[in-house]
């Protein structure tokens, strides 16, 4: 009798000791009062049938909402040159469209259109879009958009004439005639993209582009004509036969036309990294060069984080692990985690004035019992030579670990008190048919099993997997955890959710945040924080074409009458000293994370650290051809466009 009673014991111990740390009612509402968000639907094209499912592979029929579970992406930046993040791309999975309109709430200033890639060798019956980047991939002064798709390659849609840069950018209204669209690469490719982001890979001043693939490459997904069978993941954790991840540099147009294009440089990853199931992608430069380090988000096995060892021209990578201790899953080690995963995001969590990293996966309740990652730095970057990450999650005791299906991961200051929240994406399949145990059966099947479709369970309009999941939005506490305040701020809606995108799309000096439903609306949530901290906020930009200009800083947000015609400076980073000691830093986004995309802009809440004299913030980026520079500035809080141009070195 003693052994069950002791049995007993050591679970009811184990149980209690993994029960969450709560707040009270009253220390949450508490918490909740420093934040305040309308929401507003995002705008939505007329003329189309909404549906609720793709059509998909015959031998997929039986799985099809699971095969329709992504598509929903925004990004939030400047298409029409006023200076402000206040354009949105929003892809509607209900329609399969790529919807370009003023963010709610910021005027009638055009009216709402979509991109059409028809002109193209284009097949909407095999196609969806899964996401889209602003980026000015021209080097022209006015920004373009790539669209990325389940179905086919990506497609640039470059906007305005092709040729030189514009000699007098004004403000004008975007149109969908303006924007070209042409082929990433030709001919195009039979590709599943379910994730892209743009850096400048190998150091020389110019953008590169990160392609992070799903299913096989030729894989004939969404077409409900093909024959034979569609394969599925090799293994629930240590699946590498996905599509192809890819790397392209900016370079001449392969195609002959008188503007940039991409060339995509092979045998640089090893097939078990490009090999995974890719649903996001992040680069940042972790170690202090101003190399952008990469980090593969990875659905049915490990991660993989990549160190940058490139030189201009020349890409290498090598892929990095973590250390385990005695009191670490190995499972929670970068690099060798099992776990499905879904988004990334960069921000210094942890005050050592580096970059932490923020992933999410499958933590539901009931069935996938896995973790997000909060993978600290612990500042030991020189390690990272030797091919060791240094990195350490904390998930679980900072309060992040468990939240339900995540797909994107979002770190911001909504209050500019300069710490940060973090947001989530979450949802999976809703419906009124409950199918958790048969996914949960799937789990543990035998990997040679896997490929065969047959052996999945069904998954169709109607079944539920996840539904329910509500989007978190933690808030750190004093204790130093984070806590879900999604219900205290009357954000706990479930709305299967995939993409967020963070833009102070207004001016105001408050982050907003837009967010991409699968199957329903879409929408903006204005900040309405009460009493918000003072903000700095950095325009960083670059000259366009290979001329410097002199150096300068102006109030505001970016002009081209004032400016000239810029660029953002992807990948610049700034640090800022406050008073009391503290660092806050930040590297302007090209597009992390899995379908949310932010604007490539530098926000900073300063919280009630005193701000009698102007801030000392330390700026560091590549030139426009790509030598490292370094300035120092003092400014006061508000938003300030700098641009980054001179031979200057302090």
């Amino acid at each position: 009798m003693a052994a069950p009673l002791a049995a007993l014991a050591i679970v009811g111990g184990l149980f209690v000791v993994s029960q969450r740390p709560r707040l009270s009612h009253d220390e949450a509402v508490a918490m909740a009062r420093r934040f305040a968000f309308e929401k507003q639907p995002l705008p939505e094209v007329d003329g189309y049938r909404h549906q609720e499912v793709r059509e998909v592979h015959p031998s997929l029929m039986h799985l099809s909402a699971q095969i329709s579970f992504v598509g929903a992406a925004v990004a939030l930046g400047d298409l029409d040159g006023d200076g402000l993040p206040n354009d949105l791309i929003h892809v509607d999975p209900r329609n399969d469209q790529v919807v370009v309109t003023p963010a709610p709430g910021s005027g009638d200033r055009y009216p709402l259109f979509t991109l059409d890639a028809s002109p193209l060798a284009f097949d909407a019956a095999t196609t969806a879009p899964m996401g889209s980047l602003i980026g000015d991939f021209d080097e022209d002064g006015l920004a373009d958009v790539l669209v990325y798709y389940w179905g086919r390659s990506p497609v640039l849609f470059f906007r305005g004439p092709a040729g030189a840069p514009s000699d007098s950018p004004t403000e004008a209204a975007p149109n969908r005639e303006d924007f070209t669209p042409v082929e990433l690469v030709a001919p195009p490719r039979r590709w599943n993209t379910s994730a892209c982001t743009q850096a400048d890979l190998d150091g020389d001043g110019h953008i590169d582009l990160v392609v992070g693939n799903n299913f096989a490459d030729d894989s004939r997904i969404l077409d409900a004509k093909a024959p034979g069978r569609a394969e599925m993941p090799e293994s629930f954790s240590r699946a590498f036969n996905g599509g192809r991840s890819r790397l392209f540099l900016w370079g001449s147009d392969a195609q002959g036309a008188a503007r940039a294009g991409f060339r995509e440089v092979e045998g640089v990853l090893a097939d078990e990294v490009a090999g995974g199931w890719t649903l996001a992608v992040g680069a940042a430069d972790l170690d202090g060069d101003l190399l952008p380090e990469i980090y593969l988000v990875q659905d049915w096995g490990p991660d993989r984080l990549l160190h940058n060892r490139s030189q201009a021209g020349q890409l290498r990578f090598e892929l990095l692990h973590g250390e385990r201790t005695f009191t670490t899953p190995s499972s929670k080690v970068v690099g060798c985690d099992s776990f499905n995963g879904m988004g990334i995001d960069f921000g210094d969590l942890n005050g050592d004035g580096r970059p932490d990293i923020f992933v999410s996966n499958i933590t539901s309740a009931y069935g996938l019992h896995e973790s997000n990652f909060l993978f600290l730095s612990t500042g030991q970057t020189e390690r990272m030579r030797s091919g060791v990450a240094p990195y350490r999650d904390a998930s679980e005791a900072w309060g992040v670990s468990r939240s339900g299906w995540a797909w994107e991961a979002r770190l911001a200051d909504f209050d500019n008190d300069g710490t940060l929240e973090a947001l989530q994406a979450t949802g999976y399949a809703k419906g009124t048919i409950d199918r958790w145990a048969d996914y949960h059966e799937t789990a543990l099947a035998n990997d040679q099993l896997l490929r065969d479709p047959r052996v999945w369970p069904r998954v169709q309009p109607g079944d539920n997997v996840a539904g329910s999941d509500v989007n978190p939005f933690y808030v750190r506490a004093a204790d130093g955890r984070y806590y879900d305040l999604a219900r205290e701020l009357g954000l706990a809606e479930a709305m299967n959710s995939r993409g967020i995108a963070t833009a102070d799309v207004d001016g105001d000096g408050l982050l907003d945040f837009a967010v991409a439903n699968q199957w329903g609306p879409s929408f903006l949530f204005r900040n309405r924080a009460p009493s918000p901290g003072r903000f700095l906020g950095l325009a960083l930009r670059l000259p366009v074409g290979d001329t410097d200009r002199p150096f300068s800083v102006s109030p505001g947000h970016p002009n081209a009458r004032r400016d000239g015609p810029s660029r953002p400076a992807l990948g610049a980073a700034a640090e800022v000293h406050l008073s009391d000691g503290r660092r806050l830093v930040g590297q302007v986004d090209g597009g992390n994370g899995h379908s949310g995309k932010r604007a490539p802009e530098l926000h900073f809440g300063l919280g009630a650290a005193e701000v009698s004299e102007p801030l000392r913030v330390d700026l560091r980026w590549r030139g426009v051809k790509g030598d490292i520079r370094e300035k120092t500035l003092h400014l006061p809080p508000g938003w300030h466009t700098v641009l980054l141009g001179g031979a200057t070195h302090e």
